[in-house]
């Protein structure tokens, strides 16, 4: 199950990290899956509204948990029936921009990952968790404060990942991808364009296969 703001939802007219993701999957993985979840819209920028509309292969599974505008704060509530309404055994979660953003700061959001990490536990004992760190946007560069926030939070989320990791169900601090660049790897500062997608797709899924031997290497290129 995807978890996550507008970078994983995507806007109508993108292909999305999701389905960059579940190419790689669909090639390496050498198993059955599926991607589960109780959404499965894009969002429509021409009215700021969530829309169901085609994809490019229609054998793409277009479930997912993400929304615009949506963080940490939006989806602990959440995540608890999410994931046992769908049966979901592996979440990949990215939140936090929009939380730093509006909503909660970084000692607050860390506790709304504490929340989610207990309530995805209570639907599902076994549930591995990967998690990547907030990527930054455009607007790190006009204030200080909100990058600052931003950076402090990423500590603060590897510690709370190492601190709730535990053997029967994991977490995983997914390494940002290490060349992603919002002025080049996003359309507007923000959303990931296509290579975006593919650095995005990318870093969950060499995480994933070099820790959890899920998939292969990630082989998409922008």
């Amino acid at each position: 199950m995807f978890v996550g703001d507008s970078m994983t939802i995507g806007s109508a007219g993108e292909h999305t990290w999701r389905y960059r993701m579940w190419q790689h999957l669909r090639d390496a993985y050498g198993r059955p899956f599926t991607f589960v979840g109780p959404r499965e819209t894009l969002h429509d920028p021409s009215t700021d509204a969530p829309t169901s509309c085609a994809y490019a292969d229609p054998d793409f599974p277009r479930a997912h948990l993400a929304g615009w505008g949506e963080g940490w704060h939006h989806m602990t509530p959440l995540i608890g029936e999410a994931v046992r309404a769908h049966r979901a055994d592996v979440l990949l979660v990215s939140l936090g921009l929009i939380d730093l953003g509006f909503y909660t700061n970084p000692e607050q959001t860390a506790d709304n990952v504490r929340a989610f990490v207990a309530a995805a536990r209570s639907a599902n004992p076994r549930v591995r968790v990967a998690v990547m760190p907030v990527i930054t946007n455009v607007r790190v560069e006009a204030d200080a404060a909100f990058a600052a926030q931003v950076h402090r939070f990423n500590g603060l989320l590897a510690e709370t990942i190492t601190d709730l990791d535990e053997r029967r169900s994991p977490l995983l601090l997914v390494p940002p991808p290490a060349s992603y660049d919002f002025h080049t790897d996003t359309y507007d500062g923000t959303h990931p364009n296509a290579d975006g997608e593919h650095k995005i797709a990318g870093a969950f899924a060499e995480a994933l296969h070099g820790e959890w031997g899920l998939g292969g290497p990630y082989t998409g290129a922008p």
